[in-house]
C-alpha cells in the first residue's frame, strides 16, 4: 500500500515537521510505503507527483491552513488538523488501510454534503478566531517588549511605582509600546473577518475592532476589550460574506470588493456596535476585570489551577490559545499578575520533559534523549510545544504530569504576585526585564519543571533493552559466499547516516568563509564543487541539474540574508551540507530583497529525500530565525570557528 500526506500549519515551522516527521516514522512501524509533501514557511518540500498521485492508494491532508485538494480528486481523501497527524499518525494511516475514507469528488452535486462535513469538522469558528490571534500576538509581543524595556532602563522608582520622565528619551520607547498595543484589537478583529470573507472583510473588521476598543463611541471609559474585538471580527466576517453573495450587475460586480462591500460592511458593523453590542459587551469586561482585580486567597488559587491546567493540556491547542489570549488582554487592560502564572507555565512542560531525560536515561530512547535537548532548549524559550514529541508517543503518563508541573509553577507564581508586561512566557521574558518579582518567577518555574519530570520519570517505565538485530543463521553459514551481483547492488545504494545535528553531515572541507563568486549560479557552481571534491556525489553535472530545476520553481532565498539551495538526486552518495558565506552579499531573489550572505547548500540522496531532508530544514530554519546565531556566523573568521557555530545546530 502506498500512502501520501501533505503536512502545513500557519507559522510553517514546528508543527509542519513534526507532523511530517511523525507520519513517516508510523509508516515505517505499520510497514506502509509513505510520502509526505511538507508546505512550511520554506515553500513546497518533497512534492508529490502526478505519477505519486496515480499511483496512491489514499492521501492524508494534515493541516491548519487552506491546502489546494483539486489533483486528488478520484482518491481516498482523509482531511484533518495538524495536531492529528503529530499526535495521532498511526490512526490516520489505520484509516486509509481500512477504507473508512471517502472518496474525493469535488465538483459534483453531492460535494455540498461533503463540504457540509468537513466544515463540521475543521471547526471553522475556531479556526477563524487563531487566524485573528496569529496576527494581532506580534503587536502584542512588540508593545509589551518594548514598554518593559523602556521602564527597565528609562524608569524612576516613586512612591507609585515605577514612571519614566515625560521628558525622558525612554518615554518615547514607552509611546510606541502603547501605541503597538493600540493595534491589538482592531488587527485582531480585522483578521478575523478576513479569514471568514477573504480581503473584503479587513477594512470592516479593523473599523469594528476600533470602535469595539474605543469606549467613547458608546459611552464606556474602558471599551469592550479582546471579547468585544472578537465580536466585531465576526460581526464584519459575515456581514462582509452576506453582501458578497447578493447578486449584482455585471458592471458593477468589479468595484463591490473594492467600493460597495466595504462600505457598507463598515457601515452595518459600525452602527450595530455603537447602537447595540458595544455597552453590553463593555459592561462584561469592566464586570469581568472588576472580579479579576478583587480576587483574593483561594479564588485567585482557583484561577491559577485553572489557567496552568489550561496551558499545558494541549501545548499549544485550543485550550492553550484561550489562556493566553486571556492573559494577554490582561496586560492591555494594564492586570499583569493573570499573565505571570501563565509566563510560568508556558515553559514548563518542554522545560520539564527535557529534565526528565537528563535524570533518568533509562526511561527515554536514544532519540528521545535527543529530543528531550531540543524541547529544554525550547522551554528557555517559552515554546510550549516542544514538549508535543513527548505528549504524542506517551499521552497518558506524559500530559497528566505536564499538567500537574504547570498547575504548580502558576500558582506560586499567582502567590507570590509574579507579574509579566509581555505576552510571551519562559526565562527568556525575565531575561529581557518584562517581569516583575523576577525572583520568584525562577522559583515557580524551577518548582513546576522538577514536579514535571519526577512525576513523568515516577510513571514512566525502563524502555526495554536495545532489540539486536536478529541473526539469520542460513546467512551466517553461508559465511563469505556472496555473489559479485549482491555486492555490485550494495555499492549502489547511499550510505546510511544517522542526523542528530548539522556537523553529523557536514565537516571543515565542506566550508567556505569567504565565497569567491558574484552571481547566484557561481556561488552554487563553487559550493558544488567543494561537494564533489569531498566524495559527496557520484555526478555532480546531475546534482547540479537538481539544484537549479529546484531554482527555478521559486528561489531558496529566505530573506534575513539567508539562501538554503537543495537538491535530491541519485547522484548523491549520501545527506551533506556545504556552508559559504559572502559578506558583501549575492543576489538571491530573496523574498525580503535581502543579499544572501550565509549560503547552505543541502544534498541529499533521491531515496532518503523524504526524512533526511525535512530533518536538515527543521533544524536549519530553527537555528536560523535567531538573528544573534547568524551575526555570530558572519563574524567568524576561520573555517574551524564556523564548525564550531555550526556543532550547535541540531
Amino acid at each position: 500500500m502506498k500512502i501520501l500526506a501533505v503536512t502545513a500549519c500557519p507559522v510553517g515551522i514546528a508543527h509542519t515537521y513534526m507532523a511530517a516527521e511523525n507520519l513517516q516514522k508510523a509508516g515505517e512501524e505499520l510497514g506502509v510505503d509513505i510520502k509526505v509533501e511538507t508546505q512550511g514557511s520554506i515553500g513546497v518540500e518533497n512534492g508529490l507527483t502526478d505519477k505519486d498521485i496515480e499511483e496512491a492508494d489514499g492521501i492524508i491532508i494534515a493541516s491548519d491552513k487552506e491546502v489546494s485538494r483539486e489533483r486528488f480528486i478520484g482518491k481516498k481523501l482523509l482531511v484533518t488538523g495538524v495536531q492529528d497527524g503529530i499526535r495521532r499518525p498511526e490512526e490516520l494511516i489505520n484509516r486509509i488501510q481500512s477504507g473508512d475514507v471517502s472518496v474525493y469528488k469535488a465538483g459534483l452535486k453531492s460535494a455540498d454534503e461533503i463540504k457540509k462535513k468537513r466544515k463540521e469538522k475543521e471547526n471553522p469558528i475556531y479556526k477563524h478566531l487563531m487566524s485573528g490571534v496569529s496576527y494581532m500576538i506580534p503587536f502584542i509581543v512588540v508593545g509589551g517588549l518594548l514598554i518593559a524595556i523602556a521602564l527597565t532602563l528609562g524608569g524612576e522608582q516613586t512612591p507609585g511605582g515605577i514612571v519614566i520622565p515625560e521628558d525622558s528619551f525612554w518615554k518615547q520607547i514607552e509611546n510606541i509600546g502603547a501605541a503597538s498595543f493600540s493595534f491589538m484589537v482592531p488587527i485582531l478583529a480585522g483578521f478575523i473577518a478576513v479569514s471568514i470573507a477573504d480581503r473584503p472583510g479587513l477594512a470592516p473588521g479593523l473599523i469594528g475592532g476600533y470602535i469595539a476598543a474605543t469606549g467613547s463611541f458608546y459611552g464606556s471609559e474602558a471599551g469592550a476589550g479582546f471579547i468585544g474585538g472578537i465580536i466585531a471580527g465576526f460581526l464584519a466576517g459575515y456581514v462582509t460574506l452576506a453582501i458578497k453573495k447578493i447578486k449584482v450587475p455585471k458592471a458593477v460586480q468589479p468595484v463591490m470588493p473594492i467600493i460597495f462591500i466595504p462600505i457598507l460592511a463598515s457601515l452595518i458593523v459600525g452602527l450595530l456596535f455603537i447602537l447595540v453590542v458595544g455597552a453590553p459587551v463593555a459592561q462584561v469586561f469592566e464586570s469581568l476585570n472588576t472580579w479579576l482585580a478583587g480576587m483574593q486567597g483561594a479564588s485567585s488559587i482557583l484561577l491559577a489551577l485553572i489557567l496552568g491546567a489550561m496551558i499545558a493540556v494541549d501545548m499549544g491547542g485550543p485550550f492553550n490559545k484561550v489562556a493566553f489570549l486571556f492573559g494577554a488582554a490582561m496586560i492591555a487592560e494594564g492586570n499583569y499578575e493573570i499573565m505571570g502564572p501563565i509566563a510560568v507555565a508556558i515553559c514548563i512542560p518542554p522545560l520539564g520533559l527535557g529534565l526528565a531525560t537528563f535524570l533518568n536515561k533509562r526511561k527515554f530512547r536514544q532519540a528521545e534523549r535527543e529530543t528531550g535537548k531540543a524541547s529544554f532548549t525550547m522551554g528557555l524559550f517559552g515554546i510550549t510545544e516542544g514538549a508535543i514529541p513527548f505528549a504524542a508517543q506517551d499521552p497518558l503518563r506524559v500530559i497528566p504530569s505536564i499538567m500537574v508541573g504547570s498547575m504548580v509553577g502558576s500558582v506560586i507564581a499567582m502567590m507570590a504576585n509574579v507579574g509579566d508586561r509581555v505576552a510571551h512566557g519562559g526565562p527568556i521574558v525575565a531575561v529581557l526585564g518584562a517581569v516583575d518579582n523576577v525572583f520568584m518567577f525562577f522559583i515557580a518555574a524551577i518548582i513546576g519543571t522538577i514536579v514535571t519530570a519526577l512525576l513523568v520519570n515516577l510513571l514512566k517505565k525502563d524502555v526495554d533493552a536495545v532489540e539486536e538485530e536478529p541473526v539469520d543463521t542460513a546467512t551466517e553459514d553461508a559465511g563469505n559466499a556472496v555473489d559479485e551481483e549482491t555486492i555490485a547492488q550494495t555499492e549502489k545504494e547511499p550510505e546510511k547516516v544517522e542526523i542528530n545535528k548539522l556537523t553529523d553531515i557536514t565537516n571543515v572541507d565542506l566550508i567556505e568563509t569567504e565565497l569567491a563568486g558574484n552571481t547566484r549560479d557561481e556561488v552554487i557552481e563553487e559550493l558544488i564543487k567543494k561537494m564533489d571534491a569531498s566524495g559527496v556525489l557520484d555526478s555532480s553535472g546531475k546534482y547540479k541539474e537538481a539544484i537549479f530545476a529546484r531554482e527555478n520553481e521559486s528561489t531558496t532565498g529566505l530573506g534575513m540574508n539567508i539562501a538554503i539551495p537543495h537538491g535530491k538526486s541519485n547522484a548523491v552518495k549520501r545527506p551533506a551540507v556545504a556552508f559559504g558565506m559572502k559578506h558583501d552579499g549575492v543576489d538571491w531573489m530573496s523574498v525580503d530583497g535581502s543579499d544572501a550572505k550565509l549560503i547552505f547548500m543541502i544534498a541529499v540522496p533521491e531515496e532518503a529525500a523524504g526524512d533526511a531532508h525535512l530533518k536538515i530544514l527543521q533544524m536549519l530554519s530553527r537555528k536560523l530565525m535567531d538573528e544573534t546565531f547568524r551575526e555570530q556566523l558572519l563574524n567568524v573568521k576561520t573555517k574551524e570557528e564556523a564548525y564550531k557555530l555550526l556543532d550547535t545546530i541540531q
